[in-house]
């Protein structure tokens, strides 16, 4: 009997959890350990962080749906791991393992800018359940005494999309109680230009997100570093001041602790080096899956920018390792798989919305991709509030990707997963972040 533990239970780890637990036998233990005790739907925080939707609606009790499908729970925080005895130490126990699955997610490197983050700081922040509900409240209260408004992304960010949901948000939600007038909105960026996404573009992104903001008479400020904040206003590297009564800008991340400190787990900035099976160069029982691993920008940029790891990479990912493991086991034959890590993404702007589509997410060194789309319309709004139910219900009854989605996926081109024949000691790792 092998014992596989899931660190982690967000987007990438309950996926991960679940997909193990069908491919291997019973007689194979799978751990879900989490240092939270519900499972959130993260790409809706910004929802929460505006009011328009309580957390409860976006949640689960892991303790409730995880053991029912077969899985060990551990509500606990890692806060040591040892891949070379393949041992992980929690606040009140040791564990030891077989395989484990590192799906930790980030942790927010607040301590990148003084004044960052909502705790000993002065920005909002929509990038976990805590920090969501903060914003929600200085929001209410922002409503009560209104001025002008910052949001943006820190130099060293990974994700920029909630950074312009919000933004477009704001704009919907303050226009529709009488209030646009009154509050001068600014947008600041890492980005060297605004739909860059940290991903160098893609289709008609750059030219649909300046359209957005113009018509929204949002300012605009690219390749823009900041460099420190106040109570009531974001300071420039270049000297200049921008006036903000509420500011809520996405910091850059990093691993966690427990994963620095492991000797030679993962790079400086804490996220994992894997190769192509998602499994570590190094320590043959480790894998991960999600935002913890290690992935390159798509070009070097003025301003540090990192590439972001969205939902269905996520998902991908989780596929890829559970089959890789699985094999290991010899619970299963054929080649490993590694995740063809496309993007899907969808972003309500409330009065509009828009669709991402990038195959793969990063470019080749010529510049090109296999496809990438942008929509836009109230259509895409509908269809992220209608995926986010349809998320929800596959977290409870315990799929990752069933079987019609995945042939939805497959019909328009998106396999998810693919072979990758030559044994993993031949594969190179993926090249690390910059």
């Amino acid at each position: 009997m092998a014992r596989v533990v899931v660190i982690g239970a967000g987007l990438g780890g309950l996926p991960a959890a679940y997909e193990l637990r069908h491919v291997l036998p019973r007689e194979h233990q799978i751990t879900l350990i989490s240092n939270q005790p519900k499972f959130t739907f993260v790409p809706s925080l910004p929802w929460v962080g505006l009011g328009l939707k309580s957390l409860d609606q976006i949640q689960l009790d892991l303790a409730k749906i995880v053991p029912q499908h077969g899985i060990e729970f551990i509500h606990a925080a890692v806060t040591a791991i040892d891949p070379k005895s393949r041992q992980m130490t929690m606040t009140d126990r040791t564990l030891d393992y077989d395989y484990a699955v590192i799906a930790t997610g980030p942790e927010l490197a607040l301590d990148a800018i003084p004044g960052l983050g909502p705790e000993g700081g002065y920005t909002q922040s929509v990038c976990n359940p805590h920090h969501a509900v903060l914003a929600g409240a200085a929001w209410e209260k922002f409503l009560a005494d209104p001025g002008p408004i910052v949001v943006g992304a820190a130099p060293g960010a990974s994700c920029f999309g909630p950074a312009y949901e919000f933004a477009f948000l704001i704009h919907h939600l303050l226009k529709r109680k009488g209030l646009r007038s009154q509050v001068p909105i600014t947008f600041i960026t890492s980005e060297p230009y605004a739909g860059h996404l940290g991903i160098g573009g893609m289709a008609n992104s750059r030219w649909l997100m300046r359209k957005f903001m113009a018509a929204r008479e949002i300012e605009l400020m690219e390749n823009t570093a900041i460099s420190h904040f106040e109570a009531d206003a974001v300071h420039l590297a270049d000297g200049r001041k921008i006036p903000s009564k509420y500011t809520m800008v996405l910091p850059p991340f990093r691993g966690p602790r427990f994963l620095r400190e492991a000797l030679g787990l993962t790079d400086t900035k804490g996220f994992v080096p894997v190769l192509p099976t998602y499994r570590h160069p190094d320590f043959e029982s480790i894998y991960a899956v999600g935002v913890i691993t290690q992935l390159k920008a798509a070009e070097q940029t003025s301003i540090p920018t990192g590439a972001p790891k969205v939902g269905l990479m996520s998902e991908e990912m989780a596929l890829a390792v559970a089959h890789n493991i699985a094999l290991e086991l010899g619970v299963t034959s054929g080649d490993q798989l590694r995740p063809t890590l496309q993007a899907v993404c969808f972003a309500d702007f409330g009065d509009t919305g828009a669709l991402f589509l990038a195959d793969p997410l990063l470019p080749d060194e010529a510049g090109h991709r296999h496809r990438a789309l942008t929509y836009h319309g109230i259509w895409v709004a509908w269809m992220k509030a209608g995926f986010e139910r349809y998320f929800l219900t596959k977290m409870r009854l315990g799929w990752t990707i069933p079987w019609f989605e995945r042939w939805a996926f497959r019909a328009i081109g998106l396999p998810l997963v693919e072979p990758l024949p030559l044994p993993v000691e031949q594969n190179r790792p993926l090249t690390p972040t910059v």
